[in-house]
């Protein structure tokens, strides 16, 4: 039996299992023949949390047992798994989970294979969209700020200036590192209005949109939980004085951007790991969260039946599993949401929390969550054209 120092590196018997790479994240106990015993790494985070993605080298051809220690950080539809260095990623099925446990045969020749809580999005994959996608012209690169650790912080832009401006829409994602599945619908929605449709071309004519993809873009690239981080994460800086300077950059960046005239702003999450049987915030649901500011909420409402009405991909919304301000675990204040809610207008502003893995029975996957994403594109316009009549 190898034991090793609990760590993000361990080697025995020829293999190397280690998180030495973008959004790498474990903790390895030891290792002791097939079996590998190890747990997410929390790092700052101040509770329990389930991101976890590691690598693993020189094992090819064996079967492999891994068991966390703790809570069960698997998801509902097992592991993600990249066979090809990252480049591509697939849910594993449950059909090896045991709890806490997966287990997992690596084909002969295979001397790298990836597991993940989820399907990681990262820098490249936003390079690559931006470098190849069609239209991906239309989009204007920009900078928000630079990182705590010194990384570039990217900001989007897409649509008119000024004059003949129908409305001004801001999107964000990544306010907490781990929550990756909202990334790719970010990415539909801009896909959706860079795109040769009739309503990418009306979006690029009439809309303003501004995007960050990635709020805390140290935690996305290192790795982190991000959620609960202390002294408090990204999504609770917004009250007070902003110790990140990506969240101080937003403040300043969105009023005067926006010429205080904001129609839209959505920050773009990922719920809890698990569970919910159908109740309001159920966790295998689509569903915004409301802040406290009642008539922004009631427009972000007049949003999502808008989103309800037009949508046309596998993952389906339901305005029942929503929860209002005060409802549930929903009571918390100095969120991005009630932030934008609190601009000048009072805009429709709220979060939408998308599935890791199950959305109402559908598989959350990148292909699935674009097409999400272009659906709640498509929402922007009705809800402009309703509130401009």
């Amino acid at each position: 039996m190898s034991e090793a120092n609990p760590g993000a590196r361990a080697e025995h018997d020829g293999m190397l299992i280690d998180a030495d790479c973008p959004g790498g994240n474990i903790r390895v106990v030891s290792i002791d023949g097939d079996v590998v015993r190890l747990h997410p790494d929390l790092r700052d985070t101040t509770t329990w949390w389930f991101y976890w993605n590691f690598r693993v080298r020189g094992a090819a051809g064996r079967t492999l047992t891994f068991m966390f220690s703790g809570q069960n950080p698997i998801g509902v539809r097992g592991p993600a798994v990249s066979t090809d260095g990252g480049s591509s990623w697939a849910w594993l099925g449950t059909d090896t989970v045991n709890e806490g446990s997966f287990r997992y045969a690596l084909a002969p020749g295979c001397d790298d294979v990836r597991f993940a809580f989820t399907y990681p999005y990262l820098e490249a994959d936003l390079q690559q969209f931006l470098d190849t996608y069609p239209g991906a012209r239309h989009i204007e690169r920009g900078e928000l700020c630079v990182s705590k650790a010194g990384r570039r912080v990217e900001c989007l832009q897409i649509g008119p200036r000024g004059d003949g401006v129908r409305g001004r829409v801001a999107l964000f994602c990544r306010h907490h590192a781990c929550e990756a599945m909202a990334s790719f619908v970010l990415e539909g929605v801009l896909e959706s209005a860079v795109s040769d449709t009739r309503d990418g071309r009306w979006l690029r004519r009439n809309v303003a949109l501004l995007a960050v993809p990635f709020v805390d873009k140290d935690g996305v690239e290192q790795g982190d939980q991000g959620k609960n981080r202390a002294p408090h994460d990204h999504n609770r800086d917004y009250a007070g004085e902003s110790i990140y300077p990506e969240v101080r950059a937003i403040r300043e960046c969105v009023p005067r951007w926006s010429e205080g005239a904001l129609s839209i702003g959505l920050d773009l999450h990922c719920p809890w790991i698990r569970g919910g049987a159908g109740a309001p915030g159920d966790n295998e649901q689509v569903f915004f969260v409301g802040g406290p500011n009642p008539e922004s909420w009631a427009r972000a409402q007049v949003v999502a039946s808008m989103l309800e009405a037009g949508q046309r991909g596998p993952i389906v919304y339901s305005p029942r599993h929503d929860i209002p301000h005060g409802v549930s675990w929903n009571t918390s204040s100095g969120t991005c949401a009630h932030w934008l809610a609190s601009l000048d207008g009072s805009p429709a502003a709220a979060s939408l929390e998308i599935p890791y893995a199950n959305a109402g029975g559908v598989a959350v996957t990148p292909e699935t969550a674009r097409r999400f994403g272009h659906d709640l594109a498509r929402a922007i316009r009705p809800y402009l054209e309703e509130k401009a009549g």
